[in-house]
């Protein structure tokens, strides 16, 4: 059995990749124009790199630099597919770099992120701010408090002198995310059991219920696939609580995280029925259960065939590009998606929402992953 899982794993490797060679190569001033699948924001091609590796189905890809001069899309990382996994065409373009995602090297490659970006501001995303001495102060403190993932820094001649010495810190999401929950008949999801999750729960923080509350709003149904997924999604992973809105009816009081947080499908509003207990230190025991009739939809890596869901979240485990799966069981309707397991995941890596050049700032990642 455990050779079989070995094989499995190359195999996995193998099809994520189309048999790509290895190459980190970066290729500068060369662009790869066109099969872009999306765009976001990065602060170098190293990290740009690294969102390709992360991403389902990015294969290569193009970062326009700070040098740039066309136009104002600085800092922005085009991820890019094609069914051969080769770019179609390779144009000279000053200003721009390009490079190839690392699955083929290692299918999940440290994100230590050390480098430091002068006059680079990482908008968005703040939740704390405070004043240090400097930015290497400041990235300590970012690297020191939990939920910090990135942090900009306003050093000591900012044109506004009210905010000079300002750390800002910043959170992007680090668990995964699904990014559709629909209720299927016939399918089974679930997550890979080796999911890294930063272990911190604020002292005092109530974990909640323990069943499945289905909404129906405009006959869309919407399924809470676990309360400690979404405890982990909106207690833990957004440290603005006070986002919560408290609704209150005649037999109970609901408490809603709102869309926004949790990527979900509107209109439909999510809702878990609120029943305190003891302060967590964090339990992890949704990572281990199966969703009958819940499908994960989205941000698939590729199917294989498979005899039964135990088989497919096996093989999620031990591919460490998996972080969650969908398995088509022999109930389905159509039987051409039969015995399907589909492997998926999402990026997780800190990524700033965006990249912007300002003067007299400096900005970088928290460095808990590099230890």
């Amino acid at each position: 059995m455990e050779t079989h899982l070995i094989l499995m794993g190359l195999l996995s490797i193998c099809s994520l990749s189309f048999c790509q060679e290895c190459s980190r190569e970066f290729l500068e001033n060369v662009d790869f124009p066109g099969t872009d699948i999306t765009s976001v924001y990065s602060p170098d091609v190293e990290h740009c790199q690294l969102l390709c590796t992360q991403h389902p189905s990015c294969l290569f890809f193009t970062f326009v630099r700070a040098d740039w001069t066309v136009d104002n899309r600085h800092f922005y990382c085009y991820l890019k597919s094609t069914p051969s996994g080769k770019p179609k065409v390779q144009n000279p373009l000053q200003g721009v770099t390009s490079g190839y995602s690392l699955k083929p090297c290692n299918p999940d490659p440290s994100s230590c992120l050390s480098q430091v970006y002068q006059n680079v501001d990482f908008f968005g995303a703040d939740y704390r701010a405070l004043f240090t001495s400097d930015h290497e102060e400041c990235q300590r403190v970012c690297t020191q408090d939990p939920q910090c993932q990135f942090f900009t820094f306003v050093n000591d001649i900012f044109t506004s002198e009210n905010i000079r010495y300002k750390c800002h810190l910043k959170y992007s999401w680090s668990v995964p995310r699904t990014p559709i929950v629909e209720r299927k008949d016939g399918v089974v999801s679930g997550f890979s059991h080796k999911i890294q999750l930063t272990p911190f729960f604020k002292p005092g923080m109530q974990t909640f219920m323990t069943k499945v509350v289905e909404i129906r709003k405009k006959n869309v149904l919407q399924v809470v696939v676990h309360a400690f997924l979404l405890y982990y999604l909106c207690f833990v992973q957004h440290v603005r609580t006070s986002f919560f809105q408290t609704l209150t009816s005649q037999e109970t009081t609901w408490r809603r995280c709102p869309l926004p947080l949790l990527n979900t499908v509107r209109p439909c509003a999510l809702l878990i029925h609120a029943v305190p207990t003891s302060p967590t230190t964090g339990s992890v025991d949704w990572l281990k259960l199966a969703h009958e009739g819940v499908d994960f939809r989205g941000s698939d890596i590729r199917f294989e065939l498979m005899d039964d869901p135990d088989t497919c979240q096996t093989t999620c485990t031990v591919n460490s590009n998996c972080q969650f799966y969908t398995y088509v069981n022999e109930t389905f309707f159509d039987s051409d998606y039969r015995r399907r397991c589909y492997l998926k995941r999402v990026i997780t890596m800190p990524a700033p929402p965006k990249v912007t050049k300002l003067n007299n700032v400096v900005s970088g990642f928290s460095l808990r992953d590099c230890n």
